[in-house]
């Protein structure tokens, strides 16, 4: 094992210039080199990017009421993206706002050189490191292990093809696997209960069903309806992938042909895809704004791309359909729950197995349309549009599908204060 990671030590140590190069991660790169320290915390949660990091915040909200009176946590959360950055450093501002006895500190995750993740951990000092969902990375689990911090998978998943890829590696893996792994079904804790036989397996609600705000009706800010010319049909593109691109300018076209009222949302899923949008926009004819450089309503039968971060969940809440990208190619899909929670009725493709721990029973009661290919996808959100649902209905039949399965950041929260607990982190 040794050996293998002073290899895997030594391929991190040429890559550094050639991943300045990369947008997406130039930004914050001195904190990924550790150029810039990380703050000591009892509690480390890694999350990969946006939806992880959603998750994060709902573990330490559920960490308030379980933390011991008298006593205070500290939890760093990194990420890897912006979005992701964002949305953990906006989490932190408003527990430092309140009387909570958590505070969180936002990061971007140094890059996984298992010296630098030696260093990272000698500095923050963590008593327990908890990996959020899929994020198995071999010089963070090794760094955590060898500083003697216990190691946790929450909100655990694992995919066949991910269980398959990672078996011939086991030999190098186990050694510095999880202790502990808090899985979403029995298939995923099976799973990695084969990858790594020693750990602790339980399976635990998904915490994603949490995260449904479904006892407050969506209260979308007046700024964002200020965009949308009076009772316009607005509907929602969101998280929209590179390689669906095509296909989602031949829908949102066909869209506007046949509702030529609509006023059309776009989130691109990375932002530095809005430039190339704005050609291709262009290039189809398709009259659109910048949602930065609005200063009153999109004109009816526009599209409004949106070049602002974390304003999508307040979209939905005045949409009237959405479409979850991600899921026009197999690239596994989008959180559709999201829109459903606004009382906005979703429309997905059929490539969506990132979700499948939602059941395909969503679908079957009518909850969720499933496009065959991007030529439906158009007459499917246009049907919606012409037959729009009342928001409270969607909301309660979201609520009858989702409440039986809730109680995950509440479960994987009272494991980990108790595990926090026996390292005595709130002493």
């Amino acid at each position: 094992m040794k050996i293998a990671l002073r290899a895997y030590d030594a391929l991190w140590r040429l890559l550094p210039p050639l991943l300045k190069r990369n947008p997406r991660l130039r930004e914050g790169f001195d904190q990924r080199m550790l150029q810039t320290p990380l703050p000591r915390a009892e509690l480390w949660l890694h999350a990969a990017s946006a939806g992880e990091s959603y998750l994060a915040e709902s573990i330490a909200q559920a960490l308030i009421p379980v933390v011991p009176q008298g006593a205070r946590l500290r939890i760093l959360t990194t990420t890897n993206t912006r979005q992701g950055h964002d949305i953990l450093s906006r989490a932190g501002e408003r527990l430092a706002g309140s009387n909570a006895p958590v505070a969180l500190f936002a990061a971007y995750c140094p890059f996984d050189r298992p010296s630098l993740m030696r260093a990272a951990m000698t500095g923050v000092n963590p008593a327990v490191v908890a990996l959020l969902e899929t994020e198995l990375w071999p010089g963070l689990m090794a760094s955590a292990r060898e500083h003697g911090a216990t190691l946790v998978v929450a909100n655990a998943r694992m995919s066949p093809r991910t269980l398959a890829r990672s078996l011939p590696l086991a030999g190098l893996l186990r050694p510095f696997g999880p202790h502990e792994v808090l899985a979403i079904s029995k298939r995923d804790a099976n799973r990695y209960a084969a990858l790594f036989p020693n750990a602790t397996v339980t399976v635990t609600p998904n915490i994603k069903f949490d995260q449904l705000r479904l006892d407050t009706p969506p209260n979308p800010p007046q700024a964002l309806s200020a965009l949308l010319p009076g009772d316009a049909e607005f509907v929602v593109f969101g998280s929209v992938r590179e390689p669906e691109e095509t296909a989602v300018t031949m829908a949102m076209a066909a869209l506007i042909r046949a509702r030529p009222d609509a006023v059309i949302g776009l989130f691109p899923r990375h932002m530095e895809r809005l430039r190339a949008w704005q050609e291709r926009l262009q290039a189809a004819g398709l009259r659109f704004y910048a949602k930065t450089a609005l200063d009153g309503p999109a004109t009816p039968g526009s599209i409004i791309l949106w070049d602002a971060f974390g304003e999508l969940r307040d979209a939905y809440s005045l949409a009237r359909a959405a479409f979850l990208g991600g899921s026009l190619a197999p690239l596994g899909g989008q959180n559709f729950l999201e829109p459903l929670a606004a009382g906005t009725p979703a429309v997905i493709g059929p490539h969506w197995k990132n979700f499948a721990w939602v059941g395909r029973e969503i679908v079957d009661a009518g909850l969720v349309r499933e496009v065959r290919d991007a030529s439906e996808l158009a007459p499917a959100l246009a049907d919606i549009c012409a037959a729009p649902q009342e928001r409270k209905d969607v909301r309660s039949a979201l609520a009858e599908y989702v409440r039986p399965r809730q109680g995950g950041a509440q479960a994987t929260a009272a494991r980990l204060a108790t595990l926090l607990a026996e390292r005595g982190a709130f002493a």
